[in-house]
């Protein structure tokens, strides 16, 4: 079976944890910048391919961090994922890093901080074409724990780079000295100072920002806002002034906000960009003047909005087979738009790339559904609109071409919104059709995954009623091992039920606070790798909204046993009061699940057991291996099967 049938046919791993359900909503997710949401994430900026502009590193709890090339200019900024210059940093030295050229040899090195502590990989490349090679022990004299934010300036005006650290166990801001020289640098625990405590996680950066000299020092945290000291001495005797009311403005809606300050607009005065725990980038242009900034929100860089121009229908899939998954939409107009997912399954960016299907056209308010339905590895489509016909368009490899006979005789009356799963698990697809008049049909694919044949079922969706302009999604959201059913109808409403002793049964609780515009059009989708079903949902005006779901968790069933061992991300993440933690056996195995704290310390063992091949799943529940209650945070769960070895990062919330 093909890797889209496999993401199309959803299952259940867990038991049933009853009907209610929490949503976060975070609509940001669909920005058109091409940079990606990643939780808990810290931008960083360098002219890493020395061409006079900054260039950004963005980290992240999910991977190591990522690299966008400036392909704008100095004064008006533009943001491609670029080669991978950081693929040879491992993801537990770098929850994210800076760049500092500490040897003196006229290129950027990278410095990171993660779950090892804080780590040095020179540049053995050059200004141009960077290449990072670890440096073993360069910081083990330091005592900075785990996940330590670093960085650098001249403090003492000597002509070498000093370090700041941030720590996440304690919130303290302590200062290193740089007691070597510029092409060597030496930092001593015992000759370093502790300046600040902020609480948790302190992520601090320099900056002169009232441009008299010397620097000053931002802060962010593990809560809102940001904490800003002013130097009111000079570049070898400081004099710290707390003047966090110049940021009051700014970080007040967002938390774990991960700031650093530079000149994206070339006027000489630093502007402010931060990450903060739910992804999405923060930019703020400083309008004010040298002495004294003023923020001015800018969505263009980092933000926006996904726009089809109206009646957005959204359906995902990885329709180019990079891995993650890719938007399809209809129109109001009747064309088809594709926003490619150019970011991760952990985090998506999106770029328009509506040429693909520029010559399949209909009339207005198309609705799509993607499937191959022909058994060739190839995406087809399945298109409705406004006049209730169904036209499929089979993906040729080099184009699509209009099949008039696939859907011969069907007509949904006006307005249908066709959607393709495999009900009847039997690997071919089978048809829903959301109508105008509020009905669903449902035609069982009663031929072949190669050669499809539609027989209707009008007892599936009996006497269900859901509204003018009827859409649905389904996936098994309740946990009890069917497919459930998320609608959305003309009048704003999202409405959820359950499959029960073949019955549809409404559960309101489960979509309460969920809210939709006219013409809302739900999609059930996983779009930030944590392992459960979120919803995306389009609208009459043709945007999107997005709800994280931080309950409840709906994942691809087991088609066959694993081939290998795999550790999964833990669900939900971040989580209270219980995460789940999945895992494949592909032999037998002795296993082990410990879980630590960010001080590397043993916080809980989940067992250490011989299991035969097979899919697994343990649970956490917040508490150590004493019965006690841990703090908010970060912990990791390290899994060992046999030889297979992974960490992954876990963030309980309170």
């Amino acid at each position: 079976m093909s890797l889209i049938k496999n993401l199309i046919i959803i299952g259940l791993l867990l038991t049933n944890l009853g009907y209610t359900q929490v949503w976060q909503q975070n609509d940001n997710i669909f920005n058109p910048s091409g940079i990606p949401s990643l939780s808990f994430s810290q931008p960083r900026f360098a002219d890493l391919d020395n061409d006079g502009d900054y260039d950004l590193i963005l980290g992240n709890i999910s991977d190591s961090p990522r690299y966008f090339e400036n392909t704008g200019t100095a004064n008006s900024p533009e943001f491609q994922a670029g080669e991978g210059l950081f693929e040879q940093v491992q993801m537990l030295d770098a929850e994210m890093g800076v760049c500092v050229d500490l040897d003196s040899d006229s290129d950027l090195d990278f410095i990171c901080g993660g779950f090892t502590g804080l780590q040095l990989y020179d540049n053995i490349g050059d200004a141009d074409n960077p290449e990072f090679s670890r440096v073993d022990n360069f910081f083990t004299n330091l005592t900075v724990g785990t996940n330590p934010i670093p960085h650098f300036a001249d403090l003492d005006n000597d002509g070498d780079n000093d370090l700041v650290v941030g720590y996440s166990e304690s919130g303290n801001v302590r200062y290193y000295q740089n007691l070597g020289t510029p092409e060597s640098a030496i930092f001593l625990e015992s000759e370093s100072e502790t300046w600040f405590d902020v609480g948790l996680y302190a992520y601090p950066w320099f900056s002169d920002l009232d441009s008299d000299g010397d620097i000053d020092l931002l802060i962010g945290r593990d809560g809102y806002g940001f904490h800003y000291y002013r130097n009111d001495g000079d570049g070898s005797s400081w004099n710290w002034s707390d003047a966090s009311a110049q940021f009051s403005s700014v970080g007040q809606s967002t938390y774990w906000n991960s700031p650093c300050l530079v000149d994206l607009t070339g006027d000489g005065k630093p502007d402010l960009v931060h990450g903060s725990a739910s992804g999405p980038l923060n930019y703020y242009a400083n309008t004010g003047t040298n002495n004294s900034a003023s923020w001015t929100a800018v969505t263009s860089l980092f933000g926006g909005v996904l726009d089809v121009g109206g009646a957005s229908n959204p359906v995902f899939v990885d329709f180019d087979a990079d891995g993650d998954l890719d938007l399809i939409s209809g129109s109001q107009m009747g064309d088809i738009k594709y926003f490619e997912n150019t970011g991760s399954l952990y985090g998506p960016a999106w770029s328009a790339n509506h040429s693909v299907f520029s010559s399949i056209d209909h009339s207005i308010y198309s609705a799509v559904a993607v499937g191959d339905l022909n058994d060739d590895d190839l995406l087809d489509l399945v298109v409705g609109d406004l006049s209730g016909n169904l036209y499929y368009h089979q993906n040729t490899g080099t184009g699509f071409n209009y099949e008039s006979n696939m859907f011969s005789g069907i007509n949904a009356g006006g307005w249908s919104s066709p959607r393709l799963y495999d009900l009847d698990r039997d690997r071919d697809l089978d048809l829903f059709i959301g109508k105008e008049n509020g009905q669903i049909d449902y035609y069982e694919n009663t031929g072949s995954s190669t050669e499809a044949a539609w027989t209707e079922d009008a007892s599936l969706f009996n006497g269900l009623d859901i509204g003018s302009n009827a859409v649905l999604s389904l996936g098994d959201v309740n946990l009890d091992h069917n497919l459930d059913m998320i609608t959305g109808d003309l009048f704003h409403e999202i409405q959820f039920f359950s499959y029960e002793n073949s019955i549809w049964v409404e559960y309101p609780d489960v979509v309460a606070g969920v809210t939709a515009g006219q013409n809302a059009t739900p999609a059930l989708v996983d779009l930030n790798g944590d392992g459960d079903l979120d919803l995306a949902i389009g609208n009459y005006d043709g945007t999107f909204n997005y709800y994280e779901n931080l309950t409840i968790v709906g994942i691809e069933a087991p088609q066959t046993q694993p081939q290998s061992a795999k550790l999964y991300p833990a669900y939900p993440n971040p989580f209270n009061p219980t995460t789940n933690i999945r895992y494949d056996l592909g032999e037998s195995a002795d296993v082990s699940i410990i879980i630590y704290d960010v001080r590397g310390f043993v916080v809980r063992n989940l067992g250490e057991t011989y299991r035969s091949a097979g899919q697994y799943e343990v649970s956490w529940n917040g508490l150590t291996d004493a019965a006690e209650p841990v703090s908010a945070g970060v912990y990791f769960a390290r899994f060992k099967g046999g030889n297979y070895t992974r960490t992954i990062k876990l963030v309980y919330l309170k």
